[in-house]
């Protein structure tokens, strides 16, 4: 069984100013720098053996203080990344009431209510062929996965076996540093949680 410790980055500049950010990438804040140090810590317990990242500032900046103290580098990749939000990136809800109301009406519903980013279908596809690749890196092992909050709930959700929307009805909140565990057995993904 390969374990796959999923944690979503620390908070961003864009978090705190309450912006989509999608494929964008604003650092963290000195707040979400705290928050992986104290992630860091918690993780060292659990003896990873590698740590993954999305390619993203945010992300790849969160792994590096939580690969640290492990004496582990950091591996990137394209495929981690949040999900594409198209003409939502680095605007605000307020932003978006205004501008794309009946988009807003659409996301509330569970659909993306952009028209030119990315789909949760083809989201899950690459966050899953993503795990799928680290898996086959590191068979039996404990490896810690930096992504984003569309991505580690994709990531739960086809490990609980349902839609990312019921995940998120039965679990709204996701914390800056949440750390969400799920494995592979018999080549499915299964949450450990």
């Amino acid at each position: 069984m390969t374990e796959l410790l999923l944690v979503r980055h620390g908070e961003s500049v864009w978090n705190r100013e309450g912006r989509w950010q999608g494929h964008a990438d604003p650092p963290l804040t000195d707040e979400g720098r705290r928050q992986a140090r104290a992630l860091a810590d918690e993780l060292a317990a659990l003896d990873p053996v590698a740590v993954y990242s999305s390619d993203l500032v945010r992300a790849r900046e969160t792994a590096e203080i939580v690969a640290a103290p492990l004496g582990l580098g950091v591996k990137t990749t394209r495929d981690l990344r949040e999900i594409d939000v198209g003409e939502w990136q680095g605007l605000t809800w307020a932003e978006l009431e205004s501008r794309y109301p009946d988009g807003v009406a659409r996301h509330r519903d569970g659909i993306p209510g952009w028209k030119h980013g990315e789909s949760q279908e083809h989201l899950g596809e690459r966050v899953l062929s993503a795990l799928r690749q680290i898996e086959c890196e590191h068979p039996e092992e404990r490896v810690v996965v930096v992504t984003h909050g569309g991505p580690l709930r994709t990531a739960a959700a086809l490990a609980a076996g349902v839609s990312p929307r019921e995940h998120r009805r039965r679990d709204p909140r996701l914390d800056h540093c949440a750390v969400v565990r799920v494995a592979f057995r018999d080549g499915e993904l299964r949450g450990l949680d």
